[in-house]
């Protein structure tokens, strides 16, 4: 008994100095191996009588069932062991700030747009939308457009299936048409709310039309100042005394409230536009910064056209306004410093952060 207590002990000396697995199944093999010191023992059984067979049979199943115990115990704090090193390695430390999604923002268009609906809203104008697939009558016809002008050639419009061979679909060049459309149901609408029965030009009372039409317009022309889709925003005023003195005062009052800027000075250039007569380029001047002194073209305007008025339905002996059209593009590269228009339509994040 005192030998098989030795092997037991000796057994688990040498498991607790196994430092790894593979060190502890050579281990075992030492004791519980083809040629380990349990084995032999068994083996030197066969000479024994059955009495003797019984009594050191049990003796050495004893210190096996120690062994294969002390054995199991070993493998199991070596396995510990080793998971406790995995954690710590792979330890997470979860005090530490999660990964948050960048939040996103408004395109420096639409921050543009936003502007100037809300310095317009605040002189009384509405704000109207319609469609961009728009039809020859309201977006050259109805302006006082004629037939033969350049605008209505295919290397200028972008004309669509639909429609006619002579009243063809396109994708609007200007906002202009929501001036029309948004006229024509305003002026229907005090018509029937006055009662009146006749079916030639109005010339009844009704409110003024103060309405300004921001979108996206389509022209085929791309290069650093423009590009085939960009962006409108239309103006109209038309009363029973809306003059040229008015619509002075209101773009002054809107380009120095949307530059901050009280010296920024405006000059209005004789020019041409079917739609208006009389008609009028609009430059305007900084004072300071990079772009002091120079004149930059801004918007174009004008007295409405007698014809424009009529198309409203409107009788142009009775009611008279102004109309203007500018590119919030344009004003968003001058308020941003941008130089290059086709900056805001490459969808580049690295531009678009800046404005954020």
């Amino acid at each position: 008994m005192t030998e098989l207590n030795d092997i037991v002990d000796t057994a688990k000396a040498a498991f607790l100095q196994a430092a790894t697995p593979a060190d502890l199944e050579n281990a075992k093999a030492l004791f519980l191996g083809k040629s380990g010191k349990i084995t032999e023992l068994m083996k030197g059984m066969a000479a024994l009588s059955v009495e003797e067979k019984k009594s050191r049979g049990a003796a050495i199943n004893l210190a096996k069932q120690a062994i294969e115990s002390a054995l199991t115990e070993r493998r199991q704090a070596l396995a510990d062991a080793e998971l406790q090193t995995q954690l710590q390695a792979e330890a997470l430390d979860v005090t530490l700030p999660g990964r948050q999604r960048g939040q996103g923002g408004l395109h420096p268009v639409s921050l543009t747009l936003e502007r100037i609906e809300a310095i317009f809203g605040s002189m009384g104008f509405d704000v109207a939308q319609g469609p961009e697939i728009e039809s020859d009558w309201f977006n050259f016809t109805a302006l006082n457009t004629p037939e033969d002008h350049p605008a209505r050639s295919m290397h200028d419009t972008f004309y669509v299936e639909g429609g006619s061979e002579a009243a063809p679909n396109l994708l609007r060049t200007h906002t202009s048409p929501m001036q029309i459309r948004y006229a024509v149901q305003h002026v229907k609408a005090h018509r029937a709310a006055a009662g009146a029965t006749s079916e030639g030009l109005y010339a009844g009372e009704m409110p003024e039309i103060r309405v300004i039409a921001p979108g996206r317009t389509y022209r085929v022309d791309s290069d650093a100042t423009h590009s085939p889709m960009f962006h409108q925003c239309e103006g109209l005023w038309v009363g029973e005394n809306v003059s040229f003195k008015d619509l002075k005062f209101v773009f002054t009052d809107f380009c120095r409230t949307f530059f901050e800027s009280d010296d920024l000075v405006l000059r209005f250039r004789p020019s041409f536009f079917p739609f208006t007569e009389p008609s009028a380029e609009i430059d305007i001047q900084f004072q300071t910064g990079p772009l002091a002194g120079r004149w930059l073209e801004v918007a174009g305007s004008g007295q409405v056209h007698p014809n424009v008025i009529r198309n409203m339905g409107l009788d142009p002996e009775k009611f008279i306004g102004f109309a203007f059209g500018m590119g919030p593009d344009r004003l968003t590269m001058l308020r941003y410093g941008v130089n290059d228009l086709r900056l805001f339509f490459d969808g580049d994040v690295r531009f678009l952060s800046q404005f954020q």
